[in-house]
């Protein structure tokens, strides 16, 4: 087991000039939830797509599972969920599973297995297009399952879905957490926060506080993980 899943050392992204990323420090414990909290524009997908080797560096050094974020190496690795599920409507989720089964060369058995994960077998022969948006989402953490990767990337995962989903969905994550998958959860729904054994909060592109969920709570005199938030950022009175 390597020492931290993800450790950033004074990571910086500008993008069109504006600092998306402004020296972020950090390391991530493996085979737990890190839940990555902020408002919208916090820098959270971009650090997101910054571990899985999808947008480039100004400045600093990140680490995945021991390696250069980015390295070829890590692709069957990482499994990566965008907010907008990354699959094809006019495919059923059979045919996209088998597709994606095979474009990272796992075997076949590893489709019916992220099918029960999911609990989408019901909807095996289903057009994607024809899904509500939580079939989709679950459709794209279907495959971001495949090969059984150390390191889940899930980027605003449970956005829109109803209760009972996020609960079926939230109880997931924690097994898989449970066998030793590390998970980097993003999100700027603050009850979600209070579900994250460690904590990541972002705000302007920095690093407002990062430790466990107790830590942030015994450190910040804070009921909650909003509390604590707003303390941080300057927004309690």
């Amino acid at each position: 087991m390597h020492q931290a899943a993800v450790t950033a050392k004074n990571v910086r992204v500008v993008r069109q000039g504006v600092k998306a990323l402004a020296g972020v420090t950090f390391a991530i414990t493996p085979g737990k939830i890190t839940g990555l909290i902020g408002p919208s524009g916090s820098g959270k997908t971009t650090l997101m797509r910054a571990i899985v080797g999808a947008q480039e560096l100004t400045g600093g050094m990140l680490e995945v599972l021991g390696l250069s974020a980015g390295s070829r190496q890590l692709r069957s690795k990482i499994g990566y969920v965008t907010q907008s599920p990354a699959v094809y409507d006019d495919l059923t989720t059979l045919q996209n599973l088998q597709y994606f089964a095979a474009v990272l060369g796992v075997p076949k058995t590893d489709v019916e297995r992220v099918l029960k994960q999911v609990d989408l077998t019901k909807q095996a022969s289903q057009l994607v297009g024809s899904m509500s948006g939580g079939q989709r989402a679950r459709v794209s953490l279907a495959v971001a399952l495949l090969g059984s990767p150390e390191l889940l990337v899930l980027d605003e995962p449970t956005v829109g879905l109803d209760p009972v989903l996020r609960e079926h969905l939230w109880a997931l994550f924690d097994s898989l957490a449970a066998e030793g998958r590390t998970l980097v959860i993003s999100s700027h729904v603050m009850d979600e926060a209070e579900r994250c054994p460690e904590l990541l909060l972002l705000r302007d592109g920095k690093v407002l506080n990062h430790g466990t969920h107790s830590e942030l709570l015994k450190q910040t005199g804070t009921p909650n993980v909003q509390a604590a938030f707003l303390q941080l950022a300057g927004g309690a009175k």
